[in-house]
């Protein structure tokens, strides 16, 4: 058995650990509200930061999506790491793939898109952490870029009928 059977197994478990990392942080942090809070004002008399206490004001600044758990430092500079360290396992998972397919068949037209979209969601996600400020490289990634397209690409060239490869 190989060691690097392990590593398309830790990809999800090290960006999921560290995503829910990443919202402890924001939270002790008070950056962001806790997940059980579902009550949104319109507004507050004092900002989350400084309010104390078992229950805070919230207003929809504070729901804590991912886009907002990363923003602020510290905990920003822990998302960043998280982003590019997955988006390296990303390629090198891609690029393992990729001779895996070449070395067992053949290589063809869904193995290199594969490669190609495998490596587009790793540049979208090294954007995405480490231009954290800027809402364009969030929504390309989302749209375009997104992991969705990746496994529709490794569905079809797993496909054992397909024509193309």
């Amino acid at each position: 058995m190989s060691l690097w059977m392990i590593l398309p197994v830790s990809l999800p478990v090290f960006i999921i650990t560290g995503i829910w990392v990443v919202y402890a942080m924001a939270l002790y942090n008070q950056h962001v509200c806790p997940v059980n809070n579902w009550v949104y004002n319109e507004s507050c008399v004092e900002p989350l930061p400084l309010q104390r206490g078992p229950v805070l004001c919230c207003t929809l600044d504070n729901i804590p999506l991912i886009s907002k758990c990363g923003t602020l430092p510290p905990e920003s500079c822990f998302f960043s790491l998280i982003c590019s360290t997955g988006s390296f396992m990303v390629m090198l998972i891609g690029l393992l793939r990729y001779a895996h397919v070449i070395e067992k068949h053949q290589n063809c037209i869904l193995n290199t898109a594969g490669l190609s979209t495998g490596w587009l969601c790793a540049a979208g996600l090294i954007m995405v952490g480490n231009f954290q400020h800027i809402p364009f490289f969030s929504y390309l990634h989302a749209s375009l870029l997104n992991e969705t397209t990746l496994t529709c690409v490794q569905t079809l060239r797993c496909h054992s009928g397909s024509p193309l490869c």
